[in-house]
């Protein structure tokens, strides 16, 4: 697999990326791991759209290329890697050669995973290692085993292919398994689902890097969609900063259920066992924000997922995410976003790639939960 030649470098603001280094060439560094006997796809997915990202959709319009990441492709002991396909992938380095990273993607692994995890013993104390660096960790459908093995996953939020599910909670008791999922991050460790979730992955990564824009950008240029929704309806989305307080993250999923109705403080207080004073303190500490304006970004969040999607009228999607004053809505969503909610229909609804099925008429998006950072 060739080296990735960057032809323009843009300085990326990473003030608000908890945790990541600052790349000396102003973008980001992104390893991809190959793993023995995986699917290929796994790995070169995840190359060419972080390799696409600010450059292809410029390029395609004639405008001068910004490519955001550098991408390097490694293996284990810098070998060649058999897939499971009999494609066999050439890296550029072993993973004890890497020098720098930001963000580190594992490719999917053989079915056979006691077996992947005896071959993969100097890959385990690697990822902590990177991980207390502040390097974000990321692993496709059956990789998300490494980072079981890791102990980087114990009391984190993970997804991985549903076939492995019921085998991964018996091994990992200590990971909090989201098998519906397609995509989790819990404390710059993410996760992905089945094979093709590591598109999702990938685009969720360079929207949580770069912005919504590149990403759209990025998975129009590919005819590819955005990060799909969970099987409940859930987006990818960054809620709030990563924390580590298991009581407030009950509090937060306990609003994302119910974000298009009415939920009084005392009754959050009561599902939680934790007196109102004690909550709103304790919730802002954790997630910058109070109960009540969390509620608005999940509004927000959802409202923009419909947007982007077509169908219905601003009106409808006003009542869907839980308002009755449209003209309150639309003083929300321009102060959350910068835009009207048609100018952002206007600008963004081309671009949306979501093969679903739009939810029947009355029915509300559901807000992101899967993207909440818990620790550093």
């Amino acid at each position: 697999m060739p080296r990735n030649a960057l032809t323009r470098t843009r300085r990326v603001d990473r003030r608000r990326l908890p945790g990541a280094s600052r790349s000396k060439r102003g973008v980001l560094d992104v390893t991809v791991v190959l793993m023995p006997n995986g699917y290929a796809s796994t790995a070169i997915a995840p190359v060419e759209i972080f390799h696409s990202a600010g450059a292809l959709w410029q390029s395609l319009r004639g405008d001068a290329p910004q490519p955001r990441f550098r991408v390097r492709v490694a293996s284990i002991d810098g070998g060649e890697v058999p897939s499971m396909c009999a494609l066999r992938l050439v890296p550029e380095l072993a993973i004890a050669d890497v020098a720098h990273t930001d963000i580190i993607v594992l490719a999917a692994s053989g079915l056979d995973l006691q077996q992947q995890i005896a071959r993969g013993t100097t890959l385990l104390p690697w990822l902590r290692a990177w991980h207390a660096r502040g390097a974000y960790v990321a692993a496709v459908c059956t990789g998300v085993v490494f980072l079981a093995e890791s102990g980087l996953l114990d009391g984190r939020q993970a997804t991985t292919h549903w076939a492995v599910a019921d085998d991964f909670r018996r091994r990992y008791p200590n990971v909090l398994w989201r098998p519906e999922q397609f995509v989790t991050e819990d404390g710059r460790v993410c996760c992905s689902g089945g094979l093709y979730a590591s598109i999702d992955l990938s685009l969720y990564l360079v929207e949580k890097f770069c912005g919504r824009e590149v990403a759209l950008q990025c998975a129009k240029s590919m005819l590819v969609s955005m990060p799909r929704r969970s099987q409940t309806g859930y987006a990818v989305l960054p809620l709030s900063p990563p924390h580590s307080d298991a009581k407030i993250r009950e509090a937060e999923a306990y609003l994302q259920e119910r974000f298009d109705r009415a939920v009084p403080l005392e009754q959050l207080a009561r599902a939680i066992s934790m007196s109102p004073r004690n909550l709103i303190r304790r919730f802002k500490a954790a997630t910058g924000r109070v109960p009540g304006d969390y509620v608005q970004t999940l509004r927000v969040a959802a409202a923009r997922e419909l947007l982007e999607r077509g169908g219905n009228s601003v009106q409808e999607i006003c009542s869907q995410v839980g308002y009755e004053d449209l003209t309150f809505f639309r003083r929300l969503f321009k102060r959350h976003t910068g835009v009207s909610p048609a100018e952002y229909r206007s600008c963004f609804a081309g671009m949306s790639f979501d093969r679903d099925d739009p939810e029947p008429s009355g029915v509300p998006a559901r807000p992101p939960t899967i993207a909440r950072q818990h620790r550093r």
